[in-house]
This record gives structure tokens, C-alpha cells and sequence, in this order.
């Protein structure tokens, strides 16, 4: 993918079953009723609740943390420490997994996942992807060879990493597989 293009998968989320799903949930926790304050508190305990639980492993966004989780769940993959460089995960044969990805929200339908710095040394086999609605649920999730992260992907200078936008088309290329089925099913 040559130039610098925004992808949009789908329309705006403002008014879509997603959003009108959080909306229920909101309304029946009484989140609007919260000030500023305790609402900040509760997404703190909220962040907090998921640690505990094992869902995630820090207090940043968990969007990243619970795909890691899930991912090694769902797929029998073996979860590296967090500061293992390069990649996330590792199967029985050692082959090594770098996971990511991208929550859909009403405000940004941006399927960029984060960079992928230093991407020609190859520390991973495999880049496992997800792309997430604004509640959570799965969109979409590939597999896809590392090989075929860099002819897809634009080099970024300011940022000296590539930028892979898990598009739908993505999923059509020869050697992606659509894990989407394995992830989303009950285990």
C-alpha cells in the first residue's frame, strides 16, 4: 500500500445497534448521573476489576491487553512477559506471534493497528489482528504471515515504524486465515 490512506470499514457507529447497546448499559448504570470525578473512579476500578481477573496486565487502554489475553486463551498460545521485545506470544512449535489491534468506536472507524517498529528484524512469525465494534464484540481477526506485513503496510518517518491498517481486503490476501470464528467461539 503506497501513500498515507484512512481507511473507513464501515459508516459512522453514532445511532447503529453498538451504540445504541452502550447506550442501554450507560443508562442502566447510571453513568451520565456520575461527575467527572467518579466517573474517572469507576473506569480506575473498572481498569483495576480486569487486572485482578487476568484480562489485562496493566492500567493503560485495555484494548491491548485483553486481545493478548483472549488471543492466548482462544489459541493455546503461550503469553510472553511484558517486556519481551518484538513479540507477544509463542505456540508449542516456538513459533512466535506479535498481537494487535483496533477497537471501532462512533468517533474513529480507523482500522491502523499500532506500529510495527523495526519490522525487518523479523521478531515474529506471525501478526495475530483483531478489530473490535465499540462494545467489545469481534468484527473481524486475521492471521497473517509476516511476510506479508511490510508490502501492505506505509513507512512512517516520524514515527520510524510501519502502519498496517487491518482492512477488510486484508483477509482476501493468499496466506491470511480469518480467525474470527476461533476467537468469538465459547470455550
Amino acid at each position: 500500500m503506497s501513500g498515507y490512506r484512512t481507511f473507513e470499514v464501515r459508516g459512522p457507529l453514532i445511532g447503529s445497534p453498538v451504540t445504541k447497546a452502550l447506550d442501554q448499559i450507560s443508562q442502566r448504570l447510571g453513568i451520565s448521573r456520575l461527575d467527572d470525578q467518579a466517573l474517572l473512579q469507576a473506569y480506575a476500578a473498572i481498569l483495576e476489576e480486569l487486572r485482578t481477573r487476568k484480562i489485562v496486565r496493566s492500567s493503560n487502554n485495555p484494548v491491548a491487553d485483553y486481545t493478548e489475553s483472549l488471543v492466548c486463551s482462544k489459541l493455546r498460545l503461550r503469553q510472553e512477559p511484558k517486556s519481551t521485545a518484538g513479540f507477544d506470544a509463542v505456540d508449542q512449535e516456538g513459533t512466535r506471534f506479535e498481537i494487535k489491534s483496533r477497537r471501532i468506536t462512533p468517533h474513529s472507524a480507523s482500522v491502523q493497528l499500532s506500529a510495527f517498529r523495526n519490522l525487518r528484524a523479523k521478531h515474529f512469525d506471525y501478526l495475530i489482528a483483531v478489530v473490535y465494534e465499540a462494545d467489545f464484540s469481534i468484527r473481524y481477526a486475521a492471521k497473517v504471515p509476516h511476510a506479508l506485513i511490510e508490502p501492505n503496510a506505509r513507512f512512517s518517518s516520524h514515527s520510524n515504524a510501519h502502519l498496517f491498517n487491518l482492512t477488510p481486503d486484508i483477509l482476501e490476501l493468499p496466506g491470511v486465515e480469518n480467525i474470527t470464528s476461533l476467537l468469538v467461539a465459547r470455550s
